[in-house]
């Protein structure tokens, strides 16, 4: 028997989820296919020593009531099972230098987000109240940020570079490292346009939570949502092909099992070079497919997941980010083999049985795709296993000796405090999370040619439609944004606005 969909979702990434759950919301018949053995993109979680780590997902913005992620969650239906845990008020992010004993904190809410910084710099007091009003204008300038806007906003925003807007915020060096200080949240360069950055960390101002147990349990609770409505999400079921008619209209997906799922619609929500290539560059105008070629990706990381001993570490509720040297901090992915690695960020999760103390570390840091280029032809995932050889084991244990290495300068005892240690290079988040060349956020955005990196949702295959990460903002709010825009253009932007203004209202009412 055939099987008809209103809508197939090729990717089960939040992108992926959002727009099938908002779509299967409005009555369409809904199907998620994904590759991979488990759901979710960025949102997987893996388990190692009987503890969870999160891939990609370390903490969460905006879902206090009333913040805007909250209310995206409130509409999908999931935020009352989420188990959330709020990190440090005083600073949910600490900005560290070698050689400075201080640690600068980043706060949640604007105003005591000024008051800690005032504390260590309080002749910038007046600054950071320009520098909290302006990151707040810019994210207001976009309509789905705060879930319902007319729709236009200046252009002209796009062109500010976030390295000049903090540098004419203040003359003061070592704030201006400070403000910059969380900028692997987008791996932050020298390029990157200001409204990223604002997007980025306004959100964490308003709020900071860790997810317990994991990211995962968001993907788990979209996928609960989305049975509860009827659609169909399925697993190891990679998109192989895409059969078009006579007419030039997509019909139709093939998976590599051999199994066909025809539709009216189709969402990519993968990687959008690897869409090209599956949909077949044929279908777009050259200047688009030149325009994806030339896009450059960000870059990769390399992480340390440290399983503690019992009782040995203190807990933390907060992240570190850590550089050796602050004149460098909007070009850490630039770096040397000698001085690698550059700069960290350090997160703990909490012991169940003894709170007080750490039951694990993560530490992530720059890695460029190039380090690990000799083992590219080689695949692994729990769907799809295959050894890398030791060598590639060889050069992980290196790379995470030299990192703990840096962490010790921190905190000395780690050695002694280490039960065991895993890691993941650039393959992994290619395989795992699909990105281009295991890129961390999608493609490098530049502010003197923004254009180059926002997509339409809309392709020229007319029932083709873009999602994720790779055509806009990433991160869970970037791309639940993103969503909402996609469903925009298949159910009307009328309607979506008239579905979110019903959650403003309710909060209104509250």
């Amino acid at each position: 028997m055939k099987k008809q969909y209103d809508i197939l979702v090729i990717g089960s990434g939040i992108g992926g989820l959002v727009s099938a759950l908002v779509l299967a919301k409005e009555g369409l018949k809904v199907c998620v296919l994904e590759k991979n053995n488990q759901y979710g993109g960025n949102l997987q979680t893996f388990s190692r020593d009987k503890l969870i780590f999160d891939t990609g997902v370390h903490y969460l913005g905006g879902l206090s009531e009333g913040q805007n992620l909250h209310q995206y969650f409130k509409y999908l239906g999931i935020i009352q099972d989420l188990n959330l845990e709020k990190m440090d008020e005083i600073g949910f992010d600490k900005i560290t230098f070698e050689n400075d004993e201080i640690e600068y904190p980043h706060s949640q809410g604007y105003d005591n987000f000024v008051n800690q910084l005032s504390e260590i710099f309080p002749e910038e007091r007046e600054n950071l109240i320009s520098y909290v009003d302006e990151i707040q204008n810019v994210c207001n300038q976009f309509p789905r940020y705060n879930l319902v806007g007319d729709g236009k906003y200046d252009e002209d925003i796009l062109y500010i570079n976030a390295k000049d807007f903090i540098e004419s915020i203040t003359s003061n060096k070592k704030l201006q490292t400070v403000l910059s200080g969380s900028n692997f949240l987008y791996a932050g360069s020298a390029k990157t346009p200001l409204y990223v950055h604002a997007l980025t960390v306004n959100s964490y101002i308003q709020s900071a939570y860790k997810c317990t147990n994991g990211g995962s349990q968001i993907s788990k609770l979209l996928i609960k949502q989305l049975r509860n409505y009827g659609a169909e999400v399925y697993k190891h079921s990679e998109v192989s092909e895409m059969i078009f008619d006579e007419e030039q209209i997509l019909k139709s997906v093939k998976t590599k099992n051999g199994k066909k799922y025809f539709a009216e619609k189709f969402i990519s929500n993968i990687e959008i070079k690897t869409t090209l290539d599956l949909v077949g560059k044929e279908h777009f105008k050259k200047s688009f497919t030149k325009r994806i070629d030339e896009l450059e990706p960000i870059s990769s990381c390399f992480s340390v997941y440290i399983v503690l001993k019992a009782k040995t570490f203190k807990h933390f509720n907060f992240n570190y980010y850590h550089y050796k040297n602050e004149e460098n901090i909007w070009n850490q992915s630039d770096y040397s083999e000698e001085n690698w690695p550059e700069s960290y960020m350090l997160s703990a999760t909490a012991s169940k049985q003894n709170p007080e103390f750490a039951e694990s570390l993560t530490i992530l840091t720059y890695m460029n795709y190039d380090e690990v280029k000799q083992w590219e032809n080689t695949f692994n995932t729990v769907a799809e296993e295959q050894e890398r050889g030791k060598t590639y084991e060889a050069f992980k244990t290196e790379k995470a000796e030299k990192l703990i290495s840096e962490i010790e300068k921190k905190f000395p005892e780690l050695r002694y405090q280490i039960k065991a240690v895993h890691t993941s290079s650039p393959l992994s988040y290619r395989d795992y999370i699909g990105g281009y060349k295991g890129n961390m956020y999608g493609y490098t955005k530049d502010s003197s040619n923004p254009m180059k990196t926002i997509f339409s949702p809309k392709t020229k295959v007319s029932n083709l439609f873009l999602t994720g990460q790779s055509v806009n903002m990433h991160g869970i709010l970037g791309c639940t944004i993103g969503a909402f825009n996609t469903c925009s253009e298949i159910l009307g932007k009328e309607l979506i606005d008239e579905r979110l203004t019903q959650v403003l209202n309710q909060a209104d009412e509250k």
